[in-house]
């Protein structure tokens, strides 16, 4: 059992007799057809719609969070997927910090043909946690033919417009990262220059490999110089050799979101 699961477990314990919530209860999910791009690619939408209080959970979940997974390998004519994750929120639940979702969103998802002039199919076995008083393991397959040009999807759009913006464009101006050993890992400290978001930041930190069980994070401002700090855990329990290139560093906030891509040395 995942450490996620070990702290979701006395919830799932829960849903007894009496809570006789089932999947199909709580969620609903589809494939937007969207419409075909100028270079080719394909810009489709997952469009996942919870209960009311329902969530679900981001790419980078939190410590209390469920991550999801997506297999698309039953789809027709698909190269690639790319998915375009628009900014989450942050949820405190009984002291624990998880990122996600509530009660609606769409990922974008560009799809890119592996034949530009034959029709795609698009086929997605998702693997997610929801999660409200109780939490469940939740599995949907979704299939749709997206078909050139197809047509602007307003919900696709709206989920690409709350896209978290790039370190230039939240201007950031500098970003670095210092890492020292701890005895099960690392522990990364990032100091990053750029004015200050509104209401509290949280900072979600990502490798490349998405076994490295990561810390929530602290954070602090010393006016526009952010500082935060987690610890990285391996499987193997002990320091790692880091990729800098591949960390990911978000700033979440109530304007919304900035995502940073590598940390290199001070």
């Amino acid at each position: 059992m995942t450490r996620t699961w070990l702290i979701l477990a006395p919830l799932l314990a829960l849903a007894g007799p009496g809570l006789a919530t089932t999947q199909d209860d709580v969620l609903a999910g589809a494939i937007l057809p969207g419409w075909q791009m100028p270079d080719g690619s394909h810009m489709a939408g997952l469009r996942l719609t919870l209960a009311p209080g329902w969530k679900t959970y981001w790419r980078s979940p939190g410590d209390a969070g469920i991550p999801p997974a997506f297999d698309w390998s039953d789809s027709e004519n698909v190269r690639a997927v790319r998915i375009h994750w628009p900014a989450p929120s942050v949820f405190l639940t009984n002291g624990l910090q998880s990122i996600g979702y509530h009660d609606e969103v769409t990922l974008p998802v560009e799809v890119t043909a592996i034949d530009p002039a034959l029709p795609m199919r698009l086929s997605a076995t998702v693997e997610l946690g929801v999660c409200d008083e109780i939490c469940l393991p939740a599995s949907l397959t979704l299939t749709s033919d997206l078909i050139a040009p197809g047509a602007s999807d307003t919900m696709i759009k709206a989920a690409l417009a709350r896209r978290p913006a790039t370190a230039t464009e939240a201007g950031v101006t500098s970003v670095s990262c210092t890492v020292d050993p701890i005895a099960d890992g690392l522990r990364i400290t990032a100091s990053i220059a750029m004015p200050r978001s509104g209401g509290p930041e949280t900072v979600a930190f990502e490798t490349a490999d998405p076994t490295v069980w990561i810390a929530e994070s602290t954070a602090s401002r010393d006016g526009n110089r952010l500082t935060a700090m987690t610890e990285m855990v391996p499987q193997s329990g002990a320091p790692f050799a880091l990729d800098r290139s591949a960390v990911i560093v978000t700033i979440l906030s109530d304007d919304g979101a900035v995502e940073i891509r590598g940390c290199p040395a001070p």
